[in-house]
This record gives structure tokens, C-alpha cells and sequence, in this order.
């Protein structure tokens, strides 16, 4: 693939929507943002908050920690940390440099403001509508398909930008069509290096620093710790360990950013810290990870662009299968290789629900990560699984196709269901 053929510069556009820093579980981030946007609109302090939002949002944001606010967890602390300390310009960073004094500010914001919570249900997975008040002047920002998509944006009842909500969550966002595995392949083989450079060093840069953050320090179940201990010096342990331990950080309150994919932090670094641990390992050039990362990312974009951006299913699976797919490419593999690795991977664990971002997401990585290690021995075994075993089917991009439908459409009363759970806890 050179710069002439029209996907170069959409693999390349991709990477740089979709690998973007992030501080925090970018739910509890996506509803600090869109309340510090409702705060800058009121133009004054907000006396009370309405949130109202879907029940992926609830999902998302019930058990995680929000950082920047003393261990505060849920809903409210991401709405009183957007008002009061939220830079509305950083988007996904809004929470970054909040001073200590912020901190308490935030919690008494939280018990003393009325922040009222309300379920949103008007047919979007992805909703987040804040009201501020202050007398008789109020702001409406609304936040629609993806993290940073504003839909709305009001102040008393005088509309100041609005548009239409699109069916897709990659509204606005560079068409995903001509993603495919063997494109992926073709581009990664292909690519400058300097044209990714600036996108990819972002990445290995912060999200290893914080797996070794994780795995220095006491964060939720610690489940990197846990794995490495006794296997320091088994590679396929050190592989899922540093995921896990980054996961372990970043749901447990570390204040670190993360280059995320997808939307998320969590398929960020899953799609990512294995292949870097991985080429440390065999001594890969720079180059060459940079080419493997690209496999990595785009594969897990691939896989995510047909689930959507929330649902029922685990999206560190498709971040897992990427990750193998990096590695293949480390190995030697192409097409075939990669292809088959990724078939053998979604074969294995395509079941795994998204009950919330929360301190299990770094055990789930973990096996993520398994499972794409294991589809890529499964390869070099000369083993597979054929079309026709339960949801395979001949050609990787059938394959994909059928687990974009599993999640999307099969899962949907799954994900009620595990939201009425979580309501109900």
C-alpha cells in the first residue's frame, strides 16, 4: 500500500481519532466533561445538576474510581469534579492538574449541591444530557455516540449549537469500511514509520508507564502483581501481567493518562502494552514495533467498529485478539498468520460480558490477552478452528462480520439485563 492508494491516509486518520489520551475511565471523563461544558455555558457556579443518562453510561460509571477526587466513585463525583475543577477544553483530559484544595472542594460540592441522577432512554447507548442551575438560568449540554460528540448545547432556552444525532457513534469520524485485515496487514508492511511515529510514541510512552505503576503499587485486586509473581521470567506471563496491571491502575483511581482505542483506556493499553513487553522481550527494532502496533490498534478498531462503541460485550476481547495480532507480526506472520489469529482468538472467549468498568476489568484483560496468545500458538501449531465451529465461519472478515452481529444484536437483552442487575444493586 503506498500514500498514493486512498487508505493510507484514512489507516493513518483512524489512528489519530482513535488514539487519544485520556484520563480515567473515559465514561466518568465523557460526564466530567460535558458538566465543566454546562458549568463554562451557565457562566457561574451551579447551585443544582440534573444527569441524565443511558444505562451504559450507569453501566460504566457506577463502580470505577474518578480521578482527582479523594477514591470517589460514581456518577455524582464525575459530575461535581467536572463543575468544579473541569477544564472544558481538554476534553478527555478535563480532569488533569486538579490542585488538592479542588479535591475537597469537589467532595463538598458532591454532598451539598443537588445533583439529581435520571435514567435517559431515548434508543442511544451512548447518552449523557447535563442540566446546570442557578435561579432562573439554567445550561443543557449533551454528549451523544461517543465521548467528546456533542450534541446540544443550550443556554435558558436559546439553542447556541445543536445538531443531529447520527445513527452511528463514529459520526464525524473517518469511514471505517475499508478497514480490513488484509489492508491492515498491506499498510503495516507498508507505512513510514514517521508517518505514526508522533501517534504511536504517545502510546507505548504512557501506557507503559502506567502498567509499571501498577505493578509498583497497591491498586484494586492487583491482578498484574498476582500474575507475574513466581513468573517474572516467563514471557506469556509478563505479557498479561503488565496489561492487567495497567487496568489495575487506571480503574483504581491512578491519576496517570492513557492513550486509549476505541473509546476506551482499558482496549487501549490491552491493545498495546502486550506488544511492547512482547518486542522488549525479542529485542525488536523500533520500527518494527511501531509496524506491530499498527497491526495491533487497527485490528481491534476492525473488530470494535461492527460491536459499536458500548454493548453487553467485553471490549478488551477484540483489544486481546489485536494484541495477538501485534505479536504475530513480531513473529514474522502476515496475512495468514494474523488472520488465523485472530479467528482461533474471538473462537475462544467472544462470550465474555461488560458488566462496568470496575477493578475485574484487569482479570478480563488478562484473559483477553490469553486468548490471543493461545490463537496465535494455536497457528504456529498448525492448528485452527474451521468454519462452521459455532460462530466462525470461512474468511476472517465473515468471522468479524458474525461478532459484530453477536455483540450489536445478540446481546442486546443481555445488556438490559446486566444493567437492571446493576440498577438494582
Amino acid at each position: 500500500m503506498d500514500r498514493k492508494d486512498p487508505r493510507y491516509e484514512k489507516y493513518i486518520s483512524i489512528l489519530r481519532e482513535e488514539l487519544q489520551p485520556a484520563m480515567g475511565c473515559t465514561e466518568p471523563i465523557s460526564l466530567a466533561y460535558a458538566s465543566a461544558k454546562a458549568r463554562a455555558v451557565l457562566g457561574s457556579m451551579p447551585q443544582s445538576v440534573t444527569a441524565e443518562v443511558s444505562g451504559n453510561i450507569i453501566k460504566n460509571v457506577k463502580s470505577v474510581v474518578v480521578p482527582h477526587t479523594g477514591g470517589g466513585r460514581g456518577i455524582q463525583t464525575a459530575v461535581a469534579a467536572g463543575i468544579v475543577a473541569g477544564n472544558e477544553e481538554a476534553e478527555l483530559e478535563v480532569l488533569s492538574g486538579i490542585s488538592e484544595e479542588q479535591v475537597r472542594d469537589i467532595e463538598d460540592y458532591r454532598n451539598t449541591a443537588g445533583i439529581e441522577v435520571a435514567y435517559l432512554d431515548e434508543g442511544h447507548i451512548f447518552d449523557i444530557r447535563i442540566t446546570a442551575r442557578k435561579g432562573q438560568e439554567s445550561a443543557v449540554v449533551r454528549i451523544t455516540g461517543n465521548h467528546t460528540n456533542i450534541v446540544l448545547i443550550k443556554k435558558d432556552d436559546n439553542v447556541i449549537f445543536e445538531k443531529e444525532i447520527a445513527e452511528s457513534s463514529d459520526d464525524g469520524m473517518t469511514d471505517r469500511s475499508d478497514l480490513t485485515i488484509e489492508g491492515i496487514v498491506d499498510f503495516a508492511e507498508t507505512v513510514d514509520p514517521d508517518d505514526v511515529r508522533e501517534i504511536l510514541e504517545r502510546q507505548i510512552s504512557f501506557n507503559m508507564a502506567i502498567a509499571e505503576e501498577g505493578l509498583a503499587n497497591d491498586y484494586g485486586a492487583n491482578i498484574g502483581s498476582s500474575l507475574l509473581e513466581g513468573h517474572e521470567d516467563d514471557i506469556n506471563y509478563r505479557i498479561r501481567a503488565y496489561a492487567a496491571a495497567a487496568s489495575d491502575a487506571r480503574m483504581n483511581g491512578c491519576e496517570m493518562p492513557v492513550v486509549i482505542n476505541s473509546g476506551s483506556g482499558n482496549q487501549g493499553i490491552t491493545s498495546s502494552v502486550p506488544v511492547i513487553v512482547y518486542a522488549d522481550h525479542v529485542k525488536s527494532s523500533h520500527d518494527e514495533l511501531l509496524r506491530a502496533l499498527c497491526v495491533s490498534n487497527l485490528v481491534t478498531i476492525h473488530l470494535k467498529t461492527g460491536i459499536g462503541r458500548l454493548s453487553a460485550y467485553c471490549g478488551a476481547v477484540s483489544a486481546g485478539c489485536g494484541a495477538g495480532a501485534g505479536i504475530a507480526w513480531l513473529q514474522g506472520g502476515r496475512f495468514d498468520k494474523i488472520a488465523h489469529t485472530v479467528v482461533n482468538s474471538v473462537a475462544m472467549i467472544s462470550g465474555t460480558i461488560c458488566d462496568g468498568a470496575k477493578a475485574s476489568c484487569a482479570a478480563k484483560i488478562a484473559s483477553a490477552v490469553d486468548a490471543g496468545l493461545l490463537g496465535l500458538k494455536m497457528y504456529n501449531s498448525g492448528n485452527q478452528f474451521f468454519g462452521g465451529d459455532g460462530i466462525v465461519k470461512k474468511g476472517v472478515e465473515n468471522t468479524i462480520d458474525n461478532v459484530g452481529k453477536l455483540a450489536r444484536l445478540g446481546m442486546q437483552q443481555t445488556d438490559r439485563e446486566i444493567i437492571r442487575l446493576m440498577m438494582d444493586d
